[in-house]
């Protein structure tokens, strides 16, 4: 079935949406956990105690968002190039976008909290790390999802 420009301009529009809403949200989460972990580096160097190496996790950890807006739009392409509806693929990359990109930002600001309470007491790094998991599952469940209203099987 050959599909019409207009779908796979309505596809690519989605496609984007999804993924600069993905990455918009990592950015912001990045801007988020990086200036608070400078400023826990400088408070270790400041009293002297040992720098923890693990608040890069902790800044880094959005980034991974990005990944799955890059998966949300090639199955949007790909749901395009089989001809869905332009409904479904703007609504795909809008509201998906938007939910992968929130729990970016969101991850963003428990790392900021992460930093600072690892920074102050060198305890808890498991406890930080699973909040910071406990937030990304939102993403992976909402790139599951999409993947399953645009009809694609989850991996091809």
């Amino acid at each position: 079935m050959a599909v019409d420009a207009v779908t796979m301009s309505w596809g690519a529009l989605g496609a984007m949406a999804m993924f600069g809403l993905s990455a918009t949200g990592s950015a912001l989460g990045i801007g988020a956990a990086g200036p608070a972990a400078t400023g826990a580096w400088k408070k270790c160097y400041a009293q002297g105690k040992a720098v923890p190496f693990m608040l890069l996790a902790f800044i880094g950890a959005p980034l991974s968002q990005t990944i799955y807006g890059m998966v949300g739009m090639g199955w949007i392409l790909t749901a395009a190039a089989k001809g869905m509806p332009a409904a479904g693929l703007i609504g795909t990359g809008i509201f998906g976008g938007l939910a992968i990109g929130m729990s970016a930002f969101f991850q963003g600001k428990i790392g900021a909290a992460a930093s600072d309470a690892l920074a102050e007491t060198g305890k808890g790094t498991g406890n930080y790390l699973m909040a910071l998991g406990i937030v990304e599952t939102v993403a992976i469940f909402v790139l599951a999802f999409c993947g399953s209203a645009i009809k694609l099987p989850i991996g091809n």
